[in-house]
């Protein structure tokens, strides 16, 4: 299905029934690495699947940032009229998730938030020096957005008042002290950092982030 929300039109997918629980992909992906886990989940949630803009289905915009894509989730979340959803973003998705929740605290109901950075410099310094070097080649969009964002500062997490579960892989490519430092500064959160898994292995195709979630008290 496609909804036209702040200017973009952006496609997205329904699983399930019961409460509404958003998941949002990460960079260069769409809502189909959540394929096995929304088999799962469906059972228990609503389950909405999002294209972020400028990925899968949904409109190749112009404008790619972190504060558009929080505005996009916000928008979504009110054209649909949905009732305080759970939001669960990956990536780039749980930068957008952190962002409309910092903007609008009690829009959701609470949020889990995987392999989120505060910073460009959160990433792992040869991730980050490999996204400074593509971009002396290319103009991507996509490497452009995790270099000039997020921007996420202790005052912004603090606004974020609602449960919080935040989630890194042990050999994730943001560093452990930048998610501890997200963790640490949204009051009602827990730390969960998952031994063997890396950036998004508990997650992409797998059932693994279903079987988290359903172990949480949401």
């Amino acid at each position: 299905m496609f909804i036209r929300v702040n200017g973009v039109e952006l496609y997205y997918e329904m699983k399930g029934e019961g409460r509404p629980l958003i998941m949002l992909h990460g960079n260069r992906e769409d809502h189909s690495i959540f394929d096995s886990a929304a088999e799962v989940l469906k059972k228990h949630y609503r389950i909405i699947l999002l294209d972020s803009r400028c990925h899968g289905q949904s409109e190749d915009a112009k404008e790619l940032n972190y504060n558009l894509l929080s505005d996009d989730l916000i928008c979504f979340v009110q054209e649909l009229g949905l009732d305080r959803p759970i939001v669960f973003g990956f990536s780039d998705g749980a930068i957008a998730t952190l962002y409309a929740a910092a903007k609008l605290p009690k829009l959701f109901s609470s949020i889990i938030v995987a392999g989120a950075n505060s910073h460009p410099k959160g990433l792992k310094r040869y991730v980050y020096r490999g996204l400074k070097l593509k971009v002396l080649f290319s103009r991507d969009k996509y490497d452009y957005l995790m270099l000039n964002g997020p921007m996420l500062k202790r005052s912004d997490l603090e606004r974020i008042t609602i449960p919080t579960l935040v989630l890194a892989g042990e050999n994730d490519v943001v560093k452990a002290k930048d998610t501890k430092f997200i963790a640490a500064g949204i009051p009602n959160s827990k730390l969960l950092i998952l031994p063997d898994e890396d950036h998004g292995s508990y997650i992409v195709h797998s059932r693994k982030i279903a079987d988290i979630i359903l172990g949480e008290d949401l």
